[in-house]
């Protein structure tokens, strides 16, 4: 009895392994239109120790799909939003900051977009790693549905490695949770 069920066993985990490696195959393609699609979903980090963006997820670094930070810039047309603490959800004062940053995206079509995730310096690295990523993902879903195109956009966590300010006091921590915006002209 033991036997036939190993036998069993057996068959079905060899006649399941394709099936579930096209679906971990179609699991990491995505339609560019789709909002919400770009996105590291690996976890890992980039060449350059940061978390992966939205077009290098689950890409071999130096891949020319992954996004390279140093080739974005900011622009003063472009604000950041923040963020309260141990939250990533867009608060009603960033969405009109969001909106006012898609019109100007979508005036300039040619655009890279990358959108680096930050938080504040408490809290463990791998934990603030997860929430800019998160933040910077709930910034990207905002940009989509106001029209901008996600093929367009990549994102990038940072959590509490590139702060603003230093100090220990909650004006300080709030700047430094934030969404920050970039670009890289086409």
């Amino acid at each position: 009895m033991v036997e036939r069920f190993s036998r069993i066993a057996l068959v079905l985990l060899l006649t399941s392994a394709p099936v579930l490696a096209g679906c971990a195959k179609w699991a990491g393609s995505s339609d560019a239109s789709a909002p919400g699609s770009p996105g590291s979903t690996d976890g890992g980090r980039a060449a350059d120790g940061s978390m992966g963006g939205a077009a290098g997820a689950g890409r071999a670094p130096g891949s020319p799909d992954r996004p390279n930070p140093k080739e974005f810039v900011a622009l003063g047309d472009l604000r950041d939003i923040h963020f309260e603490f141990d939250r990533y959800d867009i608060r009603p004062e960033d969405a009109q900051v969001l909106e006012a940053n898609a019109v100007v995206l979508k005036s300039n079509p040619k655009w890279q977009i990358l959108i680096e995730g930050h938080a504040d310096q408490r809290g463990t690295t791998e934990y603030n790693l997860a929430l800019g990523d998160r933040r910077a993902r709930a910034s990207m879903n905002y940009l989509v549905a106001q029209g901008v195109r996600s093929n367009r956009i990549s994102i990038i966590s940072y959590g509490k490695e590139r702060l603003l300010c230093r100090e220990s006091s909650e004006d300080c921590y709030g700047q430094n949770r934030r969404a920050h915006f970039m670009v890289k002209a086409r």
